[in-house]
């Protein structure tokens, strides 16, 4: 066998092309990273880590460090901005079905810089920092990456497969021409990070907390550090206006009055996509994470998904590489995920975001009641926070042939 063939090649590492690339070492596959950036990042981001994706997570043991360095959250809310409290969710409720019954709060960096430390300390992984893939072929033994490193240098790398991993603005699904068909959301969402005690200011709220509110929705997550808070934003505005320091303290005031001004120690807005690639497979080339869909941030649905594409898509190729199966059992991966993909994640963050943002009196009372209700049913509580937390989801793959 040709040496430098006898590799996967994986584009992209934040946190599904490392998930990707130490589950592939793990079944004993050499593997070459590739990353555009010189470091990887260490921003906010992502911060809520589901049940399974705690789960699949305990094989490599990196659940252990998460849950020694984030927040334990067994319940959630849906609130008023004006009521109060509709609803809480328990996800004590998952007790033996998943070893973690609860949603960790963990900033997304804590979890890549411990996938990176078992990566660079694998004989058969090879991070390559600095260096942007610009160009991506195929054959029917291999695949070849055209890239250039920061300094100006080109290099070509060769695999036997690629997975692409390397987000919104994939170089790999682009080079494969794959239609990436959706929606932009009309509103920009701010993100703004606080050291502001939320959890002391207003009564019973829990660590996540989705708000409601005609004219106002906004989602309080609480990290171990800090509270983040996310608020949809009119799309007229300029950057600058949006992010200028008065117009960010006059935002947080509104959410809650505070008689010192608001610490803010990190601040972001962007726009929001619900896109999903017509094709996750193409021959030896595979797309994961947000280079095969993307969607609004309600639910902490994207990293998670992307995760969990990423250990489908490894266990299916690892049986490829032992000979167990042929490259048609991938067809089956794109099936899987991009059912999920649509009718779970994109679902899901879409109907958050509807009825967070409905400002039809009736259509708000009538979901508060089925909240409510749903709560009070013991066996529709829990079906509730079985898709909720996306352990249904995968339960229902099995069904996808």
């Amino acid at each position: 066998m040709n040496r430098e063939l006898d590799r996967v090649i994986v584009v992209g590492a934040g946190p599904v092309g490392l998930v990707a690339t130490l589950s592939l070492l793990a079944e004993g596959i050499p593997v070459t990273l590739l990353e555009a950036t010189s470091d990887l990042a260490e921003d906010l981001r992502a911060s809520t880590f589901h049940p399974p994706t705690l789960d699949m997570l305990d094989r490599f043991g990196v659940s252990e460090k998460l849950v020694e360095q984030g927040l334990i959250c067994p319940h959630w809310q849906f609130r008023d901005r004006k009521q109060g409290i509709v609803a809480t969710f328990d996800l004590g409720l998952l007790a033996g079905e998943t070893a973690h019954p609860y949603r960790l709060q963990c900033e997304q960096w804590k979890l890549t810089r411990a996938v990176r430390a078992l990566v660079d300390d694998h004989p058969d992984g090879t991070l390559i920092t600095d260096i942007r893939a610009e160009a991506v072929s195929q054959d029917a033994d291999s695949v070849t990456v055209e890239a250039v490193h920061a300094d100006g240098s080109r290099e070509t790398l060769r695999g036997r497969y690629l997975i692409g991993a390397d987000g919104a603005r994939s170089v790999v699904r682009k080079a494969m021409n794959v239609n990436f068909e959706g929606m932009t959301i009309p509103e920009i969402f701010l993100s703004l990070s606080t050291h502001f005690k939320y959890h002391d200011a207003i009564p019973d709220l829990a660590n996540i907390a989705y708000i409601s509110d005609p004219e106002e929705w906004l989602v309080l997550l609480r990290t171990p550090s800090l509270w983040r808070v996310l608020l949809p934003t009119d799309p007229n505005q300029s950057e600058e206006d949006i992010m200028d320091p008065a117009h960010v303290e006059a935002r947080l005031q509104a959410v809650l009055p505070s008689d010192q001004p608001y610490e803010v120690v990190h601040k972001t807005a962007y726009r929001v996509h619900e896109r999903v690639a017509d094709r996750y497979v193409h021959g030896r080339v595979f797309l994961a994470g947000d280079a095969a869909h993307l969607n609004n941030p309600l639910g902490g649905m994207g990293m998670n998904g992307g995760i969990h594409d990423a250990v489908n898509l490894t266990g299916k190729l690892a049986q490829i590489w032992r000979g167990e199966a042929d490259l048609s059992l991938m067809d089956r991966y794109e099936r899987q995920r991009r059912k999920v993909a649509l009718e779970t994640v994109q679902a899901t963050a879409l109907r958050n975001r509807r009825i967070l943002n409905s400002s039809d009196p009736a259509e708000r009372a009538a979901y508060y009641d089925d909240l409510r209700a749903t709560v009070d049913d013991p066996a529709r509580h829990k079906e509730y926070v079985l898709r909720s937390s996306m352990l249904q989801s995968l339960r229902d793959l099995e069904e996808v042939a």
